[in-house]
């Protein structure tokens, strides 16, 4: 009986809130702003401000750190950047060849076969069945270097 009567009353104030607050809301939007005051004067278009900093100095720029590509690679899968990839995180950044994902070789990627090839992947990467990536499990995903090819066939 008590929690009835304290939901009517809760919800006798939302309701009153909600109707001074409409109101409040329609008065404002019947009166229209004042019209700009006009410039007084325009300073010619090549006179710049004058502004002496004096000792002031500004902060430093921040300094980027150089990764190596293991790292960058890394980072492009780990968006909130927590050092470990989930499985959604793998998911939604995956960008391998369209051929690779297209199985049935129609030349139409559905879901299904984007999923589950990028599923397989990363339960083969996920050593310890975590749905997790460590920086160690996903390094043994790297690309192999390709073997580069002489620039002339002669």
């Amino acid at each position: 009986m008590r929690q009835t009567i304290l939901g009517v009353f809760v919800g006798l104030i939302l309701a009153g809130v909600g109707v001074f607050w409409w109101q409040a809301r329609a008065q404002i939007e019947n009166y229209a702003p004042p019209p700009p005051e006009p410039l007084q004067t325009i300073a010619a278009p090549d006179e710049l401000p004058q502004i002496d900093p004096g000792d002031v100095v500004g902060p430093a720029p921040p300094e980027a750190s150089e990764l190596t590509r293991e790292e960058r690679r890394f980072f492009r899968y780990d968006r909130d950047r927590d050092r470990i990839i989930t499985r959604n995180e793998m998911l939604s950044s995956r960008s391998d060849g369209f051929r690779r994902l297209d199985v049935d070789g129609n030349n139409l990627l559905t879901f299904e076969e984007w999923a589950i090839t990028t599923s397989e992947r990363f339960a083969e990467m996920d050593e310890d069945a975590n749905d997790r990536l460590t920086p160690a499990e996903f390094a043994t995903s790297a690309p192999k270097p390709r073997k580069k090819m002489p620039a002339c066939r002669c």
